[in-house]
């Protein structure tokens, strides 16, 4: 299963790639360098649809945890001043994204959306200290019965060049379904009010809809 965002590219990566194979064929008349160009034409194409897989979660529904919003690795687990909405100090987790996760990013929690915000922005490493504040990123959040208000952010990386995101100001949404995609790369982090119970530790590998990072009750 694929996500969405996917088709055109992969379609336009299918298109330029058989044009390859077939200038080759044309034009190439040692057999051995086309079968390369061919096995490398193929690798590449997997490569691609391989980054906008769509694997179906599900989900166990509960307020009080916080899941984890993408598949990726625990980076940073720190306070921090959340100055966009809070604008106070939040206990801050980040995952990272490598190119091989999955990049679908979903709803930690289940409630109403206050807050979406895009914000342009540069293509700084994910792991740079100040992409969170200076990436081309969006701030989302979700106001939660139990767990209150929590934000997240999807930051955009070196190879990401455009963020996707489905949140709407008044909409509400599910725990676990999909609230946007990051194209190509990248991180996202978790605000947390100070002294929510943490379910994960530094360097642990998380699945978005899956693993539980906090529990709140």
């Amino acid at each position: 299963m694929f996500h969405r965002e996917g088709y055109k590219i992969m379609a336009i990566a299918m298109i330029l790639l058989i044009v390859v194979n077939l200038l080759a064929h044309t034009f190439i008349f040692t057999d051995w360098i086309k079968q390369v160009i061919l096995l490398g034409t193929i690798i590449l194409f997997f490569l691609v649809i391989q980054f906008f897989r769509n694997p179906k979660r599900n989900t166990e529904l509960n307020n009080e945890h916080v899941m984890a919003p993408v598949d990726g690795k625990v980076v940073v687990i720190e306070e921090v001043f959340e100055k966009e909405y809070f604008k106070d100090q939040r206990l801050m987790v980040s995952v990272f994204m490598s190119p091989i996760n999955v990049h679908v990013t979903r709803h930690p929690v289940s409630g109403i959306v206050k807050y979406s915000k895009y914000h342009p922005g540069k293509y700084l490493v994910a792991w740079h200290p100040k992409a969170s504040e200076e990436n081309e990123r969006t701030t989302v959040v979700v106001e939660n019965p139990v767990s209150g208000e929590i934000l997240y952010r999807q930051i955009a990386g070196a190879l990401a060049k455009r963020i996707v995101n489905y949140a709407e100001v008044g909409k509400e949404v599910v725990q676990g379904e999909d609230s946007g995609f990051i194209k190509f790369g990248s991180r996202v982090d978790v605000f947390l009010p100070l002294g929510t119970p943490l379910k994960v530790k530094l360097n642990q590998k998380v699945k978005g809809g899956l693993t539980v990072i906090a529990d709140v009750s």
